[in-house]
């Protein structure tokens, strides 16, 4: 009897401790939604501590690099009181200063109160990193942060989340995960004269670091065939039966959506789609390899190996280019970019990589690029591409020019 009371003793002890010990859920929820918003992949340079800043952002005006926002008093945000937070988060003024708008509280200040006091929550407690933040390589007059205030006036309004009567919860809890959180659009949605977002051709596609954002209208996706299965594949794998993500859709895949919740995700994919029900999958599209044609012999020289004869591609291995997303866009911008430059090693999950893809810049000349980019379109993606060499000599110079900003 002894014994038994003191193991109900012992149990009832050791469920005080886990309660105790169990997390806030407001500091929870506020994990969750950093991930949404991308915090880790931006604010954490390759090899330092989570939050500790230092990751370079090239931008047009210099190179930007993001700050410490751990919980270090000294070098992070440890100090900010929660209205300091709201103000940097919807405003980009921070105590020290105002920030760039490589901050994207453009798009951040969507983010409702409710949300904003979770993600405060949250960072108040991350592990601080002693960790100083780097000075900006950004030149005269751009370095004068009093030119801010007007670019705010003139490119920034600090409007709250206004969800449309006319559209389910769903698609409505979708929207603001994509303009706010997520923040899709500062990167798949042009800039104007100001280099502000142009709401006038909202998320249709932009370039960024030498690659296309490419458009992700719903229009333009269920042209292309997507489906809620496929594009749920994408954010949450990298790759689905539409291609894979690469270049820096691939950490924001990694490190943000694949941490969406099924809720979230099919609200995402809803929104983006337009529909909250499944669509049908796309009609597989006839393919015939037209070997007469003049990017035939350099597909089956450069490419088959990996892809395949007929373009099926090797599970783990390389894509498929059969309904290849990256082929049927509007533009052969990443085509070419790929071709040009490859795509490094991915890896997805354990059992689920990608093998790397080299790039031919210095092995194929601009008619024999033009050829093999005509070949790939036309044939599995049924573009009628007609490139000449001068339109990859074009495309090439803008490729290298939007890398190097």
């Amino acid at each position: 009897m002894m014994l038994s009371r003191l193991t109900f003793a012992l149990l009832l002890g050791a469920g005080a401790v886990s309660a105790a010990d169990a997390p806030d859920p407001l500091v929870a929820r506020g994990q969750y939604l950093s991930k949404v918003g991308d915090c880790a992949a931006c604010h954490t340079a390759e090899g330092g501590q989570k939050y500790a800043g230092g990751l370079a952002f090239k931008t047009p005006f210099g190179v930007i690099y993001s700050t410490n926002i751990s919980s270090d008093k000294t070098n992070g945000i440890g100090q900010y009181s929660y209205e300091q937070f709201y103000e940097v988060m919807h405003n980009g003024n921070a105590p020290g200063g105002r920030l760039y708008p490589a901050m994207p509280y453009t798009s951040y200040h969507l983010i409702t109160d409710e949300d904003m006091k979770a993600l405060y929550a949250y960072f108040m407690q991350t592990k601080p990193a002693a960790t100083p933040n780097r000075d900006n390589e950004v030149g005269f007059p751009f370095n004068v942060r009093t030119g801010l205030l007007f670019w705010n006036v003139v490119a920034h309004q600090d409007n709250a989340f206004q969800p449309d009567p006319a559209k389910s919860s769903n698609w409505n809890r979708g929207r603001y995960l994509v303009d706010g959180l997520g923040h899709c659009g500062e990167c798949h949605t042009p800039r104007n004269t100001f280099m502000a977002m142009d709401e006038s051709r909202y998320l249709k596609g932009a370039m960024i670091e030498g690659v296309m954002a490419p458009e992700i209208t719903a229009t333009e996706l269920r042209r292309q065939g997507w489906t809620h299965d496929s594009l749920t594949r994408l954010l949450r794998k990298g790759y689905s039966v539409k291609g894979g993500v690469f270049a820096g859709m691939y950490p924001v895949v990694e490190k943000s959506f694949a941490n969406l919740t099924d809720e979230d995700m099919h609200a995402v994919t809803s929104y983006l789609l337009d529909s909250d029900t499944p669509l049908p999958p796309p009609k597989p599209k006839q393919v015939t390899l037209d070997k007469r044609h003049p990017g035939y012999g350099l597909y089956r020289d450069y490419c088959a190996g990996c892809h395949g004869q007929e373009g099926q591609g090797k599970p783990n291995v390389t894509p498929s280019m059969y309904a290849n997303s990256t082929l049927d866009q509007t533009t052969p911008t990443n085509t070419l970019a790929v071709l040009l430059r490859g795509i490094p090693a991915q890896s997805y999950s354990q059992t689920e990589r990608f093998a790397p893809m080299p790039g031919y810049a210095s092995e194929l000349s601009e008619q024999q690029l033009a050829d093999l980019v005509n070949f790939l379109r036309q044939t599995w993606a049924h573009q009628a591409s007609t490139l000449s060499a001068d339109d990859i000599k074009t495309l090439k110079q803008e490729i290298v020019e939007a890398h190097d900003e």
